[in-house]
């Protein structure tokens, strides 16, 4: 059987920016901070990423005032709860993704969405969910592709940003492109926020050009992302 996903990197200038990024986040793990304090580091990362989802799914949230305790808002803690439960659950995900999907859903909609619809989606997620499964392409490719789709499926009314971008984080993970989550790729749509919500618009259209536009700012969160993983060492260390 055809892999759906692998005629992607023969698109105009993916493969090389799929090589970029791959070759960046392989850099950035050897950071001396990961050794000396990769739990703190990961720590940070997962508080940052979780901000910046939250951010993109309902205005601007300050990281030290998350940080601190005072922001009770309901997107920032579902948000935080998805972040605090994604190393679990990436054990899980290339056998069961439906149900991780569906406790994304639960954990960022607690509070926001009535208690009957969390964890229903409202849309079928059968082509995501197959991609997943049979690991369908590059890790990278496949989780630009996860995510673009989730975005434009919007099976997840008023948390559907924050699963999206979790799921994507999980197939980096569970993967091994990005084995420990360090990758701030959240950070970096937020930074380019226009981009990204333009090359997500492009990708929901089908066609090569609108998906080139949406891989070529995925790889480039990536390798941004990655870079960025040195700030945090260096923050930290």
């Amino acid at each position: 059987m055809m892999d759906p996903l692998a005629p992607l990197l023969n698109l105009a200038d993916i493969d090389s920016a799929v090589k970029g990024a791959r070759s960046a986040v392989d850099g950035a793990y050897r950071h001396g901070s990961l050794r000396r304090k990769g739990g703190q580091v990961a720590a940070e990362v997962s508080l940052r990423c979780a901000v910046a989802s939250a951010s993109l799914e309902s205005g601007e949230y300050q990281l030290e005032d998350v940080r601190s305790g005072i922001v009770l808002d309901p997107v920032v803690q579902g948000a935080l709860r998805v972040a605090e439960a994604l190393p679990g659950l990436s054990q899980r995900w290339e056998n069961a993704p439906r149900q991780v999907l569906a406790k994304l859903h639960v954990l960022a909609g607690t509070g926001i969405l009535p208690t009957a619809s969390l964890g229903r989606p409202d849309a079928s997620l059968d082509r995501v969910c197959s991609y997943v499964v049979e690991r369908c392409g590059d890790p990278l490719i496949r989780a630009a592709v996860v995510h673009g789709e989730l975005l434009a499926l919007n099976a997840f009314p008023a948390v559907n940003g924050i699963v999206a971008r979790a799921a994507a984080r999980l197939t980096l993970v569970s993967s091994g492109l990005d084995p420990r989550g360090l990758v701030l790729v959240e950070e970096v749509h937020l930074a380019r926020q226009p981009e990204y919500v333009g090359a997500a618009g492009a990708f929901a259209t089908g066609t090569p050009d609108g998906i080139r536009s949406w891989l070529k700012h995925y790889a480039l969160a990536v390798t941004l992302g990655a870079e960025a993983i040195a700030t945090v060492g260096d923050l930290v260390a």
